[in-house]
Protein backbone atom coordinates (compact mmCIF):
# COMPACT_ATOMS: atom_id res chain seq x y z
CA UNK A 1 0.00 0.00 0.00
CA UNK A 2 3.04 2.34 0.53
CA UNK A 3 4.46 2.05 -2.80
CA UNK A 4 1.24 3.18 -4.30
CA UNK A 5 1.34 6.52 -2.56
CA UNK A 6 4.99 6.65 -3.57
CA UNK A 7 4.00 5.31 -7.04
CA UNK A 8 1.42 8.84 -6.75
CA UNK A 9 3.89 11.53 -5.12
CA UNK A 10 6.66 9.97 -7.92
CA UNK A 11 4.03 10.91 -10.78
CA UNK A 12 3.21 14.37 -9.53
CA UNK A 13 6.94 15.03 -8.50
CA UNK A 14 8.72 13.94 -11.38
CA UNK A 15 5.82 14.39 -14.09
CA UNK A 16 2.80 16.46 -14.05
CA UNK A 17 4.55 19.04 -11.82
CA UNK A 18 7.94 19.05 -14.16
CA UNK A 19 6.78 21.83 -16.19
CA UNK A 20 6.06 24.03 -13.17
CA UNK A 21 9.66 23.30 -11.79
CA UNK A 22 11.07 24.86 -15.35
CA UNK A 23 9.38 27.45 -14.78
CA UNK A 24 10.17 28.07 -11.64
CA UNK A 25 14.49 28.06 -12.80
CA UNK A 26 13.86 29.93 -15.72
CA UNK A 27 11.98 32.78 -13.39
CA UNK A 28 15.45 33.12 -11.61
CA UNK A 29 17.77 32.95 -14.78
CA UNK A 30 15.13 35.51 -16.69
CA UNK A 31 12.58 36.83 -15.25
CA UNK A 32 11.23 38.52 -18.86
CA UNK A 33 11.17 34.85 -20.30
CA UNK A 34 9.04 33.80 -17.57
CA UNK A 35 6.56 36.32 -17.59
CA UNK A 36 6.69 36.64 -21.42
CA UNK A 37 4.86 32.78 -20.65
CA UNK A 38 2.44 34.30 -18.39
CA UNK A 39 1.36 36.50 -21.12
CA UNK A 40 0.99 34.33 -23.44
CA UNK A 41 -1.06 32.30 -21.48
CA UNK A 42 -3.02 35.58 -20.67
CA UNK A 43 -3.60 36.36 -24.06
CA UNK A 44 -4.58 32.79 -24.62
CA UNK A 45 -7.35 33.16 -21.86
CA UNK A 46 -8.52 36.88 -23.13
CA UNK A 47 -9.00 35.58 -26.62
CA UNK A 48 -10.96 31.95 -25.45
CA UNK A 49 -13.62 34.72 -23.72
CA UNK A 50 -13.93 37.16 -26.55
CA UNK A 51 -14.99 34.07 -28.41
CA UNK A 52 -17.14 32.77 -25.99
CA UNK A 53 -18.96 36.40 -25.69
CA UNK A 54 -19.58 36.05 -29.51
CA UNK A 55 -21.36 33.08 -29.26
CA UNK A 56 -23.07 34.25 -26.31
CA UNK A 57 -24.51 37.02 -28.30
CA UNK A 58 -24.88 35.00 -31.17
CA UNK A 59 -27.49 33.25 -29.27
CA UNK A 60 -28.73 35.85 -27.58
CA UNK A 61 -29.51 37.60 -30.81
CA UNK A 62 -31.37 34.24 -32.74
CA UNK A 63 -34.03 34.90 -29.86
CA UNK A 64 -34.22 30.97 -29.63
CA UNK A 65 -34.70 31.72 -25.79
CA UNK A 66 -38.32 31.65 -24.45
CA UNK A 67 -38.54 34.83 -22.44
CA UNK A 68 -41.82 34.45 -21.16
CA UNK A 69 -42.54 35.10 -17.28
CA UNK A 70 -44.11 31.84 -16.24
CA UNK A 71 -43.78 29.57 -13.11
CA UNK A 72 -42.97 25.66 -13.47
CA UNK A 73 -46.02 24.04 -12.99
CA UNK A 74 -46.09 22.71 -9.23
CA UNK A 75 -46.00 26.13 -8.38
Amino acid sequence: MKDFFYAIQDLFVNVLLLPFNALAKLELENWFAANTISWIFIIIGFVAFLYWMKQLKGYSDSNDDDKSITSHSYL
